[in-house]
């Protein structure tokens, strides 16, 4: 949405315990979450909602040795769609996806669930970047969301797909200011948008800590992503792609005019290699020096009754989240408030955000999916947020690891003689970006020359992080500054200032 800022959040991380209204006063609470917050989790499933339900069976590993024109690695929505798209493009190519585990275990299956059109991570992060080239990229954008509603609808896929915009919540009077003039920013790159006052929002979502909002209309969906996956996945394999779960690839090298692809059972002699690695470490360095994982953590209630809906009086199913660099994100799923009818609960609230934790050295390893403290915040925050549903209990909790880049949306490029190439760096705003993102990787690999491929979106990177233990001591610092500026009503101290001239950021 409309963002002035290089390092203005536009995605979905955050940061410290307290945002100060206009006045001074406290919006979130600074004491510690209360026993009642923290057993309000206390039974929750810890696993991603989407991936607690019935799944496809497995696709088989890769054992022994086999040749292909394209492999993909990864089996998220990156992966997925450049499999696709390589195929659609030319049925005769041969193209084996292999993923280490299992489709949609990274980032594809621990998001919220948001689908924007945005390329560059919100219209302010694009103009800052490359001005010129932002209303091709909005127009591209739309194109490509339009592109998978369609996919969606011509195949079937039963992944909940709605329309309903995503409403962005300013919880001070300083940051309803700074929504002002977002109706217009909007218009002018082709969205619909409709700034609310307080009486308005609490109209459409009822909770005492809003100032007002804007709602983005038009760009703006919500979707279930896992289902998504699966239903891709199925496509893929019906137009001959070869997919592989729980083979890890564990080396690329260059051999003859192709490239060899280790794998802990086997190997495939290949012309090509995408990566779509996300936030696992890759073997290449411009990857490695340029994304850093950053850990974000979610709940979802148990059902909500009717009666808990008409006191929330959200009946719009709107994607929401605060103007905040720490912020909340959240959202109805598994039918909404539709789903509860009479005295029957049905329909759930996610609620995620706020936290970024970056661990030293970049790890990204299953023990982080779990953060009691993140947990415990969010909880506190979610009755703070909506204290009419003070006794709710969740029923699922989760972390998830976001490959964060300095300049907040993807990058692309090409190693070892243009065989290997990549696109990696979405930092949280993928769900949608990922098929345009899988297209453009492709093209850039392929050495297709077009109106896109040489855009200065498709050709620069963005600034490195420094190495450890500096880039551990500058991501800390960084946050704190963050949450400083929170306190004081957005304003940026001389830390933020200089990573916004620098054009770099790590936050929300």
């Amino acid at each position: 949405m409309g963002r002035k800022n290089v390092c203005d959040s536009s995605g979905r991380v955050g940061y410290s315990p307290a945002i100060a209204s206009a006045k001074g006063t406290a919006i979130w609470p600074e004491s510690e979450p209360s026993s009642s917050d923290r057993l309000s989790f206390a039974d929750a499933e810890p696993l991603p909602f989407w991936l607690s339900g019935a799944r496809p069976e497995l696709h088989p590993p890769l054992t022994g040795n086999t040749v292909a024109d394209l492999v993909v690695v990864g089996g998220g929505l990156t992966g997925l769609w450049a499999a696709i798209r390589a195929r659609e493009s030319d049925p005769s190519r041969e193209v084996i996806l292999i993923e280490r585990q299992s489709l949609a275990i990274g980032a594809s299956g621990r998001n919220g669930g948001f689908m924007s059109s945005s390329l560059v991570h919100g219209i302010g992060n694009g103009l800052a970047r490359f001005p010129d080239e932002v209303p091709l990229l909005e127009k591209l954008g739309l194109e490509n969301l339009e592109a998978i509603g369609k996919v969606i609808g011509e195949l079937g896929i039963d992944c909940d797909l709605r329309k309903p915009g995503a409403i962005e919540v300013a919880v001070t009077d300083a940051q309803m200011e700074e929504l002002e003039g977002g109706v217009e920013e909007l218009a002018e790159f082709g969205h619909e948008a409709l700034l609310l006052d307080r009486q308005q929002l609490q109209a459409e979502v009822n909770s005492p800590i809003y100032r007002g909002g804007l709602w983005q209309k038009s760009g703006e969906w919500t979707v279930d992503p896992v289902r998504l996956c699966d239903g891709l996945a199925e496509y893929a394999t019906g137009l001959g792609v070869r997919i592989h779960e729980s083979t890890e690839m564990t080396g690329v090298e260059k051999t003859g005019s192709g490239v060899s692809v280790k794998t802990i059972h086997g190997s495939i002699q290949a012309e090509k290699v995408l990566l779509a690695t996300a936030a696992f470490r890759s073997p290449v360095r411009q990857i490695r020096s340029r994304v850093i994982p950053v850990y974000d953590y979610v709940l979802v209630t148990e059902p909500l009754t009717r009666r808990q809906w008409d006191e929330l009086g959200w009946s719009g199913n709107q994607g929401m989240s605060d103007v905040s660099n720490q912020f909340h994100y959240y959202r109805p799923i598994d039918g909404g408030p539709e789903a509860a009818t009479g005295d029957r609960p049905g329909g759930r609230l996610l609620w995620g955000g706020f936290d970024a934790i970056y661990n030293f050295g970049g790890r990204v390893e299953d023990s982080a999916y779990q953060r009691e403290r993140s947990f415990a915040g969010l909880a506190q925050r979610f009755f703070t947020c909506f204290p009419q549903l003070e006794g709710v209990g969740f029923s699922h909790r989760w972390g998830g690891a976001i490959d964060t880049c300095s300049r907040f949306f993807a990058f692309y490029g090409t190693t070892m003689e243009g065989r290997v190439g990549w696109a990696v760096g979405h930092t949280g705003l993928g769900v949608g970006a990922s098929r345009f993102s899988a297209g453009l990787g492709l093209d850039i690999l392929d050495g297709v020359e077009n109106e896109v491929t040489r855009l200065k979106y498709a050709t620069s990177k963005p600034l490195p992080f420094p190495p450890e233990p500096v880039r551990w001591g500058v991501v800390q610092f960084t946050r704190n500054r963050l949450a400083a500026a929170d306190r004081k009503d957005g304003r940026r101290g001389l830390w933020l200032k200089t990573l916004d001239r620098l054009g770099l950021g790590f936050d929300s």
